[in-house]
């Protein structure tokens, strides 16, 4: 008998990529880019496009409108590997699924099932213009519409994107008022202007609002911002987007420092060793980096998890529930960030005098996660959760807990 031989399977016959798969393929390419893309700054136009054309986008959107139907933990594992590769696609991919969850938590199913179609068939970019602490964009109301100008800052993802996320005050009434506005609409202008020392192609500049025309159905008041326990998921889903964003970059750290202990760096010749990989200084820090890590990777699923268990209780979700995912992902945001800075200084020490050519750029894994860690001051966590720990009383919600 001749043995006849089985086709090659095609392209085509290949099984479909994960989610996974497809966010690591991706990463690859963004990382052969991103120290040159670093020093340039502005907006990561090809790099959008990719993640436009891979799907991802309406990766936290389910089935059902046509998403990927990802769970958190899943999301939160994406925008990790894209933080060890690019921390500022992270940190926009990120916000797209933030802005996405403040659609659905904000408002009722009929705002947010078509907006979650939409996204998922146009593969659509959400921006941010919401920034609650800046307070310079004002609405007046007339009627069955509202008008917004003024200014908004830290707008990461604003330009290039099809649909923004805004908020408003309107004088003599406590708290805000958020809306979701197509971002060409008149009256909306994205102003170029980050250049900070990280984070440099987050786009997160300026955009101003002059007369902008807002329909009472884009406004999100169903049940509103922070309105319900459900609702306060909102400010938890950010922290721990930045938590791995953190610890995304800290793994990038890692595995530059790594590479250059391996394969540039030389013993110091009082060492007593042939190669730097016996170093017993150089073995301590990497032990050191190693549980600093592992202790983060452990925080950060714990706390995706909870936040799962919570999204899916949906309007049945208690403010104690609530409060256990808060204290969980303070303690994993105080984590990734203590752990992440300590790994982004100290990779210099094993690494070399080698890493610290400028050409490398290996100096904007801290400038990124110092810059980042900023805007939301970690001492503010610790506090919360001396609270919790000495005392039994959970976060109380904001924009920020």
């Amino acid at each position: 008998m001749i043995a006849v031989e089985s086709p090659r399977p095609s392209a085509a016959d290949a099984a479909p990529s994960t989610p996974l798969e497809t966010a690591t393929r991706l990463a690859a390419g963004f990382a052969a880019s991103a120290a040159e893309r670093d020093l340039r700054g502005g907006t990561p136009k090809a790099e959008r496009d990719a993640l436009r054309r891979s799907g991802l986008l309406g990766l936290i959107v389910p089935a059902a409108y046509g998403g990927l139907g990802a769970n958190w933990r899943e999301t939160l594992d994406i925008v990790r590997v894209f933080a060890a590769a690019d921390s500022s696609i992270a940190h926009v991919f990120a916000f797209q699924h933030l802005m996405l969850a403040t659609v659905r938590l904000f408002s009722r199913p009929a705002q947010w099932e078509p907006w979650f179609e939409k996204t998922a068939r146009g593969q659509w970019f959400w921006g941010n213009a919401l920034n609650p602490l800046d307070e310079r964009t004002l609405c007046t109301s007339h009627g069955g519409w509202h008008e917004f100008s003024g200014m908004k800052s830290f707008c990461s993802g604003a330009p290039d994107s099809e649909m923004l996320i805004v908020s408003a005050v309107q004088p003599g009434r406590p708290g805000i008022l958020v809306a979701a506005v197509p971002s060409a609409r008149k009256g909306i202008r994205v102003i170029p202007d980050w250049d900070n020392i990280g984070q440099r192609q987050t786009d997160s500049g300026s955009v101003a609002f002059e007369k902008l025309r807002v329909e009472q159905h884009e406004i999100l008041d169903d049940p509103g911002p922070l309105s319900t326990p459900f609702s306060c998921l909102r400010p938890l889903i950010a922290q721990l987007s930045l938590t791995h964003v953190y610890l995304g970059i800290a793994e990038g750290a890692f595995a530059e420092a790594r590479h250059y202990t391996l394969h540039e760096a030389r013993p110091w010749h009082r060492a007593g060793v042939a190669r730097t990989d016996r170093d017993p200084y150089i073995l301590e820090r990497y032990g050191e980096f190693w549980v600093g890590l592992e202790g983060v990777r452990a925080l950060a699923a714990r706390a995706a998890d909870k936040l799962d268990a919570a999204w899916a209780k949906g309007g049945t979700l208690t403010a104690a529930e609530r409060g256990e995912v808060a204290v969980a992902s303070a303690a994993a945001r105080v984590a990734a960030t203590r752990v992440g800075l300590d790994i982004c200084t100290r990779m210099f020490e094993v690494a070399g005098a080698r890493a610290t050519h400028a050409g490398l750029a290996l100096d904007r894994y801290w400038r990124n996660l110092r810059t980042q860690s900023l805007h939301d001051p970690v001492d503010y966590k610790v506090r919360e959760l001396g609270e919790w720990a000495l005392n039994g009383s959970a976060p109380v919600p904001s924009f920020y807990s």
